[in-house]
């Protein structure tokens, strides 16, 4: 059974950092592309970051590009999303994906496997 369980978020000031992180059990964790997404209320849910099942290759969307970094230990069955530079708009609740299909693109469409996510606000 394929899960995934994002753990790191909270509440931090503008300007400040997390780091999100994406454990994932029950498959073949090296073999399966992970993707960073969140959704504000009330808009959809927008692409972050993918990662290659390997690391390798990464995409970040426009508005996290120079603040936000995705990695992954394949040891350790997890991914991270380092988090600089907040800001109020990146307010969401966090989702990563996992799918063995591999894709040019970084879509929430393009995974099936997905975790329940995890809320971080950034407010003063």
């Amino acid at each position: 059974q394929v899960q995934l369980v994002e753990s790191g978020g909270g509440l931090v000031q503008p300007g400040g950092s997390l780091r999100l992180s994406c454990a994932a059990s029950g498959f073949a964790f090296t073999y399966y592309r992970i993707g960073w997404f969140r959704q504000a209320p009330g808009k959809e849910r927008e692409e972050i970051s993918c990662i290659s099942s390997s690391g390798g290759s990464t995409y970040y969307a426009d508005s996290v590009k120079g603040r936000f970094t995705s990695s992954r230990d394949n040891a350790k069955n997890t991914v991270y999303l380092q988090m600089t530079s907040l800001k109020p708009e990146d307010t969401a609740v966090y989702y990563c994906a996992a799918d063995t299909r591999i894709y040019s693109s970084c879509r929430p469409s393009e995974f099936r496997y997905w975790g329940q996510g995890t809320q971080v606000t950034v407010s003063s």
